[in-house]
């Protein structure tokens, strides 16, 4: 059994890699490695995660944004997940890790 972290001792580093279990399925890979994520603020019990998509009118948008949302929540210590989609700045293929670039092949 994991051990259980106090309330507000959760950090951004935990966040991301609990995130890594979503994955974008048009592309196979998780949204971390992708670049759609951009930020997960704490405050408390309370999780903000920011994060982007690759496109305006990705089709599975929705179902990434709930797969946040339960990934989060079900971290021990985190009570509250907020989901903050935004555009600006836009994502790009140049926010991908080497690794996903590789896979890829971009660059």
């Amino acid at each position: 059994m994991p051990p259980t972290a106090d309330p507000g001792t959760i950090t951004r580093e935990e966040v991301l890699d609990a995130l890594r279990a979503v994955e974008d399925p048009e592309l196979g890979m998780d949204i971390v490695e992708l670049g759609l994520v951009y930020d997960a603020a704490i405050d408390g019990t309370s999780v903000t995660v920011t994060f982007s998509l690759t496109s305006m009118g990705c089709p599975v948008g929705p179902m990434i944004q709930e797969q946040i949302v339960e990934t989060v929540e079900a971290m021990p210590g985190v009570e509250k997940c907020e989901p903050d989609l935004v555009w600006d700045p836009a994502w790009s293929p140049e926010r991908m890790s080497e690794d996903a670039k590789f896979i890829l092949g971009v660059g």
